[in-house]
């Protein structure tokens, strides 16, 4: 396998008070973050992105460049964030997000 360095933002997203939410209403917390993490596929995808993982209620995604994952991020809060706007009952990507860059090394097929 070829191993190549390139530059990345990785934005990290979580769904903030999880644990409380699926306390108080486990299947529908679950359905809900179900729908969200669709929902925000095509935001992350029409910002030049990818969804490297996701993980119970996190995405871990990938940007070419800083400002498509800040400009990202504040797609997603505002499409899919707790307030007007979120596309089902419970909104849910309400925390703030963190995101870094810097060089990694890709594997062919990664």
């Amino acid at each position: 396998m070829t191993a190549a360095r390139r530059l990345a933002a990785i934005l990290a997203v979580d769904v903030a008070g999880y644990s409380r939410l699926m306390g108080e209403d486990e299947a529908g917390t679950a359905e809900s973050v179900r729908e969200h993490r669709e929902a925000a596929r095509p935001i992350v995808a029409g910002f030049g992105g990818r969804v490297v993982k996701t993980m119970g209620d996190g995405l871990l995604l990938e940007f070419p460049f800083v400002v498509a994952a800040t400009e990202c991020a504040i797609a997603l809060q505002k499409t899919l964030g707790s307030g007007k706007g979120a596309p089902t009952p419970r909104g849910l990507f309400s925390a703030p997000f963190a995101s870094c860059a810097g060089k990694g090394v890709s594997r062919s097929g990664l």
